[in-house]
């Protein structure tokens, strides 16, 4: 006894004092990042999002099998800490059972279920691995790029566990020491019965040790007490060794996940960017930097997110840029940011000078890997544990657009154009309200206070007010609200771009700037209820105004438009009959959760028939505008655009519908290139229902 008490013991405190020193490391190291924006949701929903992500395992449910399989894993790890008691106790006392439910034969039973239950999860981890290789299937597997040699490891040391767990156990039936028995309060029986007449003793509760120990009772007591201590201290070693492991490993995330998760900014959608510090130039100073170039310019949270990547690809296996041949993958991304936050560990604890310093680009990543992003945000809403890729890309193009000054050559017009005449194209103000030419009603432009009998003020956007195809959504729009009896105005010549395509691009300054004029004009005429077409001024209204003082009540048209059907003020016609495919836009879909309401309008409609696309809601794939990629062209790889509307052309459809002016745009160019504009037409929702009045 005591020579298995000191070794095991001696093993515990060797390797706990490793990992010990390691976590405290990596302690010190994440918060040597920036401060980030305010994280605590309150207990009740961090509560709820670690109940439904972390226990429920939500995300990686998504996909069935490996979902399936994890979420054995983890519990069968969490459960299995009762083992883990066990063993320990057993070091001391042969006969040890855990304390008021020790001898209880239904914790038998749970405890060989999910020791089995995490085997069989092994065989399918290992099944999908070799399926997925790289060397087979190269960019398309999501295991491409990954540390594979770790993974094997751990695959290799969890079915260690396990295995050394019930074979000592095995030996613990065959030996007469085994804690589950037939009937609680069971004792040794007398001395001198074979290794079968104790095994037959057990109880078959704990069904996969009494096979084992089956296997072992030829060998006799005197060998299975042999073997009992053998595996007993190889379980526990192989447990503290796993423990060195993971804080040595991408495994962290066993420990990191829990917590990235409760400090995650968005339990349940997108939304916005974190706001950044205002850019007034009063609170700049020449030691000010904006953006990140170099690791100690990322929060902790950012830090954190390196810290937390399991490497396991779904991220990338989604990202419209990867899918399509670009070299961005945002897995790749966190991990080349990870590895260079471990290589710069030294500096980073010291606080040491980064005047020599490398910039993260193109050093770290890629200059096209940087400008790939459409910020469609696919990657976090499939990430398990929560990393905030799109955040670290933004602040990345903030420092080399408005530090280093490097960007794309066609980003220079757009954002030239935003900040001499408020729009992207350059087109000015004195064109925002042309549309209006189509109506055959007056639509109030508001020019001072708000009229009290004007529920609505209608931010028409850029892309409505000045693109030939955003204005046929605008003007539909406009027709159905009139029709629906909804009073609206518009401020017409006064309405600027929300500085989405600058924020987005990198250019916070200038977001800031005509964020601030546009809030003043909003305070100005005294807007309470606003409605906007285009998802980008939705969103950045809705989600980031509010940090710069702009706060206002603002729905999407898809949002009215549902009410107003639902409320029985919006009736559709019978004029229109066909098969319509609806594009979830990603700013209105991943980033705001607004699935349903365009769905409910088009559902209105008797004539349409509609059907879902195999990338839809959640998973919808990007059309590939944002991120300000509207007005840069694509070079590398196949266009987004196209991708996703041969997607939409197989559903046999005869209108693709959205509900973004944008994804209209890139849409309609795809399906012009493809030859099909005289059978298949784009349309907004609006449209789609204005064009069932027709007669």
């Amino acid at each position: 006894m005591l020579a298995r008490i000191i070794i095991g013991l001696g093993i515990t405190v060797v390797f706990f004092t490793i990992a010990g020193r390691r976590f405290y490391w990596l302690s010190k190291l994440i918060r040597s990042g920036q401060p980030a924006p305010r994280r605590w949701q309150g207990f009740r929903q961090v509560s709820e999002t670690e109940v439904v992500e972390v226990a429920g395992q939500k995300k990686l449910l998504k996909w069935t099998v490996p979902g399936l399989a994890h979420f054995f894993t983890m519990w069968g790890f969490t459960l299995l800490m009762t083992t883990i008691l066990e063993a320990y106790g057993s070091l001391f006392d042969r006969d040890f059972n855990i304390p008021l439910i020790g001898r209880d034969n239904w914790l038998g039973f749970i405890e060989d279920f999910f020791a089995t239950a995490v085997l069989v999860s092994l065989v399918v981890f290992t099944i999908i691995r070799i399926k997925n290789a790289p060397s087979r299937k190269e960019r398309e597997s999501r295991f491409y790029g990954s540390h594979l040699g770790a993974a094997w490891a751990v695959l290799f040391m969890i079915s260690m566990v396990i295995v050394t767990l019930l074979l000592y156990r095995g030996a613990q039936i065959d030996t007469g020491h085994f804690p589950f028995t037939r009937n609680a309060g069971f004792t040794s029986p007398a001395p001198g019965p074979s290794a079968h007449q104790l095994m037959s003793s057990a109880s078959s509760w704990a069904f996969a040790s009494k096979i084992v120990a089956g296997w072992l009772a030829p060998l006799g007591v005197g060998v299975n007490s042999v073997l009992e201590a053998v595996f007993l201290l190889l379980n526990i070693s192989v447990i503290a060794g796993f423990l060195v492991f993971v804080a040595y490993s991408k495994h962290l995330h066993i420990f990191l996940a829990p917590i990235n998760v409760g400090v995650s900014r968005r339990p349940r959608a997108l939304g916005g960017l974190d706001k950044t510090p205002d850019m007034d130039m009063e609170n700049v100073t020449e030691d000010t930097v904006f953006g990140a170039g170099k690791m100690e310019d990322f929060t902790w949270k950012q830090m954190l997110d390196f810290s937390t990547c399991t490497e396991c690809g779904r991220c990338q296996s989604v990202c419209p840029a990867w899918t399509t041949g670009k070299p961005l993958s945002p897995k790749l991304l966190i991990m080349g940011l990870r590895d260079n936050m471990f290589a710069s560990a030294d500096r980073l604890l010291s606080g040491g000078s980064n005047t020599d310093v490398a910039t993260l680009v193109p050093t770290t990543i890629d200059p096209d890997v940087l400008w790939s992003c459409t910020t469609c945000g696919s990657c976090v809403e499939q990430c398990p544990v929560d990393i905030e890729h799109v955040d670290a890309i933004i602040d990345m193009r903030r420092f080399e657009v408005m530090m280093e000054s490097r960007f794309p050559t066609e980003a220079a017009l757009l954002l030239r154009n935003m900040e001499n005449q408020g729009d992207p194209w350059g087109l000015g103000s004195s064109q925002r309200t042309k549309w209006l030419d189509a109506l055959d009603f007056e639509v109030p432009i508001i020019d001072g206070p708000i009229p009290e009998d004007i529920e609505y003020l209608y931010w028409v956007g850029c892309a409505g007010s000045l693109d030939e195809r955003g204005r046929k959504q605008a003007v539909s729009t406009a027709r159905m609200l009139h029709r629906a009896g909804v009073s609206f105005g518009v401020l017409g010549s006064r309405e600027s771009c929300t500085g989405d395509p600058a924020r987005r691009m990198g250019n916070e300054y200038l977001f800031q700037e005509m964020a601030k004029a546009n809030i003043a004009t909003l305070n100005e005429v005294g807007a309470k209820k606003i409605v906007a077409s285009c998802p980008h001024c939705f969103n950045t209204m809705k989600n980031e105004y509010p940090g710069l003082g702009g706060d206002f009540e603002v729905i999407h048209h898809a949002q009215l438009l549902s009410h107003l059907v639902a409320t029985g003020k919006l009736v559709p016609g019978v004029a229109y009959e066909g098969t319509v495919t609806y594009h979830d836009p990603c700013y209105l879909g991943r980033h705001n959760r607004v699935f349903d309401e365009p769905r409910n309008v088009l559902d209105a409609i008797p004539g349409v028939t509609t059907v879902e696309m195999g990338r839809c809601r959640e998973k919808g794939f990007c059309c590939g505008a944002g991120g300000a990629r509207m007005w840069m062209e694509e070079t590398i790889g196949k266009r987004v655009n196209m991708d996703r509307t041969n997607e939409a052309l197989n559903t046999g459809a005869d209108i693709i519908s959205t509900a973004c002016p944008f994804c209209m745009i890139m849409l309609d160019d795809a399906v012009k290139a493809n030859g099909r504009d005289e059978e298949v037409s784009v349309m907004d929702i609006s449209q789609v229902f204005e064009r069932s009045l027709q007669s």
